[in-house]
């Protein structure tokens, strides 16, 4: 799990499943297209690249090769064992 935590602690990070989020099975060039385009952020392919590698290592981004484009999915699985680790019902206090 502290891969996951690792992975979340950068903005740009998050910035790349927040893109997913809304639109999964992007390409590198679709992602850094759309991180410049909605959040400014002008880091190089190379960068990005580095990111999503992160990302996938941290089970929060699973890739498919079509073609020779390596397609980039968002997998939510990582986050819900977080949440059910933590449940967020809360008890009462007597």
């Amino acid at each position: 799990m502290a891969d996951v935590y690792r992975a979340l602690a950068d903005e740009t990070r998050r910035l790349i499943l927040d893109e997913l989020a809304t639109r999964d099975g992007q390409s590198l060039f679709e992602i850094c297209t759309a991180l410049t385009m909605h959040h400014r952020v002008g880091s190089t392919r190379q960068a990005i690249s580095q990111h999503l590698s992160v990302l996938e290592e941290a089970g929060l981004v699973a890739t498919e090769r079509r073609g020779r484009t390596k397609l980039h999915f968002f997998d939510p699985e990582p986050l819900e064992a977080i949440t059910r680790r933590w449940p967020t019902t809360r008890k009462e206090a007597p």
